[in-house]
């Protein structure tokens, strides 16, 4: 197994982290536009990334600024996405996990544990992560993969001329968005900004690439401003490193898993 730059899911807030929704992305440029069905069909291929571990640094400034050490393991496959996200750092907080699970158009589902030995089922996806800019739903869902996806044109992003795609759940979808908006940089295939809506269209979150770095033929996002519904809510995300093919049992991912704050082997310091 080899280590790589930190790959944010974004989207795995998407995002993911992605998710939030946090993914890797190929550098190749196109000699010709794709179209929106083509460039989303490639986002959410790179997305299902199978099993990764990834450590990264949150600092969350709302009413008080609190700074996270967090680690996250997956598993990510077509039509399906699993995460867990446990506190490491500060110590008082050490042990906060939650496990999210998505299967095809289904709702979300998943956990939220607090030590001693406190567990509850999550009721709703809006609920923020660890009380950061995310929502649960950002860390879970491949709105790539979503039914409807559309190119509503062009617009510069600091200097980069990107396509803008538009992405909806569908009829049957489910989803606490109406729609989300990603700012393309075609060349690089990155996301440099992700506005999400609601059903009726007010802004409900917003995700700027704050830096880029290149990782061999890959570009990827490394640094990611969330800003969510309240103009309080700003959270930086800091990637470090990440691990792919990790190998992880069942039971990692389980609501009884989640009182157990391990680590791969050989994971990032």
């Amino acid at each position: 197994m080899r280590m790589n730059s930190f790959r944010p899911m974004l989207l795995r807030f998407a995002v993911a982290m992605c998710g939030f929704a946090l993914i890797p992305v190929s550098s190749s440029a196109e000699s010709a536009p794709l179209s929106a069905s083509e460039l989303a069909s490639r986002l959410s291929v790179l997305q299902q990334d199978g099993t990764s571990y990834v450590r990264l640094r949150m600092e969350i400034n709302g009413v008080a600024k609190e700074i996270l050490q967090i680690q996250i393991k997956q598993r990510r496959a077509k039509g399906t996405s699993e995460v867990v996200y446990q506190v490491l750092f500060p110590k008082e907080r050490k042990g906060e996990s939650v496990l999210l699970r998505q299967i095809g158009d289904r709702p979300a589902s998943g956990f939220v544990f607090t030590s001693p030995n406190t567990l509850r089922p999550i009721g709703d996806l809006k609920e923020p992560l660890f009380g950061s800019a995310l929502s649960y739903a950002d860390i879970v869902e491949n709105f790539f993969a979503w039914d409807q996806q559309a190119i509503l044109g062009a617009e510069d992003v600091d200097g980069v001329k990107c396509q803008i795609l538009e992405s909806k759940p569908g009829k049957g979808g489910h989803s606490i968005y109406g729609s989300v908006r990603s700012w393309i940089d075609p060349q690089r295939l990155v996301p440099l900004r992700i506005e999400k809506y609601s059903s009726s269209g007010q802004l409900l979150r917003r995700i700027d690439t704050t830096r880029v770095v290149a990782d061999g033929e890959n570009h990827v996002p490394a640094n990611l401003s969330v800003r969510g519904p309240s103009a309080e809510g700003l959270t930086q995300i800091n990637g470090s490193q990440i691990k792919h093919d990790v190998k992880y049992s069942d039971a990692e991912f389980t609501a009884d898993g989640l009182k157990e704050l391990t680590a791969p082997r050989g994971s990032p310091d």
